[in-house]
């Protein structure tokens, strides 16, 4: 009789984090998610009960969180999968750790900095852009000699770092506006974030990788994924972004429109029929709220067109946001982080209840902007928001501090 006791399960290292890009930067990533958003949970409690409130920041708060959740927050995520998928993208071998640790240490310490400008440290805010700076520069100057290096031409890997390019000019605008330039460069850092960089990553990625993911677990799925979709959508994007930074919010139904009409028949001819496991179909239902959120937008420009009202608010802007952004990060987040720490590749618990409650989340905050007591909603959207991903950031965080569970390096 074998009386050896079983191994004891290897313990919990923050060493661990710098194995792999994915590990750092999706670890900073859920730290930067529940950071920012208990935040601006808290900012928005406070200023619908006064009794309850916090520190002003020194500057608008709407914008601070605007530039938080657009260049920090979902960057991280951003910056962990393509500094791991680039090298496989182009062929080439993966990243040294001294390369993708200051991406890492700059945007976490970017946006500690930034909150704690917000929360009355008075150098806070200009730490805080000039530290985002840093990373966003560290990350596209390792990633731009890989494009340079690959034989072929990567389109998805071009798309990506144009978009990052975008972003970088962007976080360079809300630079210049803490630092004394007009308020019109803060205008631009937001919309540029939407519209230039957070849209055009995910839609990329999407192309590339959704359709794949299908036919490798629905038996006879044919993926779908022309090159057309993505030249389209690019100078949709583009068209879109420079009708906001002008102003012309009357005729952005010109570009959301056909850009309603192509993503809808993306979501048409790419979901899979019959039953899917939970893993894939959570990535189309996240990939619905892409039409519907421009659904939204087009009905807002076509109203404002006609009656000079600015319809459902910042309501489309949040379908986009949290009904598109937020679900497709759990979904997309959840199947890097299993597959690479060598788990099966299934919606567990703790990520069923995120990407379910992320749903209502989206519905309540969206709903918000013509509810009576708007902000009351918007603080319980945002409370929702944290309750939401808790569970699953506790599970995801364990994962990146442990060794892979097959005993594989990464």
């Amino acid at each position: 009789m074998d009386n050896h006791p079983e191994p004891r399960p290897a313990a919990l290292s923050p060493g661990r984090l710098a194995i792999a890009p994915h590990r750092l930067m999706f670890f900073i990533g859920s730290m930067n998610l529940l950071i920012a958003m208990a935040w601006w949970a808290a900012w928005l409690v406070g200023a619908r009960w006064p009794d309850l409130a916090i520190p002003q920041a020194p500057l608008h708060t709407g914008w601070v969180h605007a530039f938080v959740m657009q260049y920090q927050v979902l960057p991280s995520f951003f910056f962990g999968f393509l500094l791991t998928t680039f090298p496989k993208w182009l062929g080439l071998p993966d990243i040294d750790r001294w390369r993708y640790v200051p991406v890492g240490l700059g945007i976490f310490g970017g946006q500690i900095a930034t909150l704690l400008g917000a929360l009355g440290w008075e150098a806070g805010i200009i730490v805080g852009a000039l530290m985002t700076a840093a990373g966003w520069l560290a990350g596209l100057t390792v990633m731009a000699p890989l494009l340079w290096r690959e034989s072929g031409t990567t389109w998805h890997a071009r798309s990506c770092f144009a978009a990052l390019c975008l972003g970088f000019l962007g976080v360079l605008a809300w630079g210049a506006y803490v630092l004394g330039a007009s308020p019109i460069w803060v205008f631009a850092s937001i919309k540029i974030g939407s519209f230039g960089l957070l849209l055009p990553v995910y839609f990329t990625v999407a192309h590339r990788m959704f359709p794949f993911f299908a036919s490798r677990v629905v038996p006879g799925y044919q993926p779908w994924r022309p090159m057309w979709l993505l030249a389209a959508a690019w100078p949709l994007f583009i068209g879109h972004l420079l009708l906001e930074l002008f102003h012309f919010y009357g005729w952005l139904w010109l570009v959301d429109l056909p850009l309603l009409a192509l993503t809808a028949t993306m979501v048409w001819r790419w979901w899979p029929r019959g039953k899917n496991p939970g893993l894939l179909s959570v990535l189309f239902v996240g990939l619905s709220w892409l039409p519907l959120a421009f659904a939204l937008y087009s009905a807002q420009s076509i109203s404002y067109a006609i009656t000079g009202v600015y319809w459902l608010g910042r309501g489309p802007a949040h379908a986009l946001f949290i009904g598109f952004f937020g679900s497709i990060l759990i979904a997309m987040v959840t199947r890097v982080t299993e597959g690479h720490a060598g788990r099966p590749l299934t919606m567990y618990p703790a990520a069923w209840f995120a990407f379910v409650a992320i749903q209502l989340v989206a519905v309540i905050r969206v709903a918000a902007e013509v509810f009576p007591d708007s902000t009351a909603w918007q603080a319980v959207a945002a409370v929702g928001w944290l309750a939401a991903f808790l569970p699953w950031v506790a599970h995801v965080g364990r994962i990146y501090l442990a060794p892979r569970s097959d005993g594989r390096p990464g």
